[in-house]
């Protein structure tokens, strides 16, 4: 992660912007010397809120963690069933 003052990026804001975008580089804003702000792409900040709205719902934890504990017990689907089941399913037309 690249930490740059406000000075720094108000001069290469176009060139950061580019690089935050194409490289998912996350840039820290400091203002006299201390974080004030953080540059990141469009992507990695809709994961990050989706993450959070997964972290955040306790039925869907519940969810996933029922999941992990059926494939610890053998009991999920293999690969080759799930693709069977894609394939099955009728096709939609565009």
């Amino acid at each position: 992660m690249t930490i740059l003052s406000l000075a720094e990026v108000k001069s290469h804001l176009s060139e950061l912007v580019g690089r935050v975008n194409s490289q998912h580089e996350r840039v820290t804003v400091t203002v006299h010397g201390k974080p004030s702000a953080v540059l990141i792409a469009t992507e990695d900040l809709q994961s990050l809120e989706e993450t959070i709205a997964i972290l955040s719902d306790p039925d869907t934890l519940s969810r996933l963690a029922a999941s992990e504990a059926e494939l610890s017990r053998g009991e999920g689907e293999s690969e080759e069933q799930l693709a069977q089941a894609m394939n099955a399913r009728p096709r939609q037309r565009a």
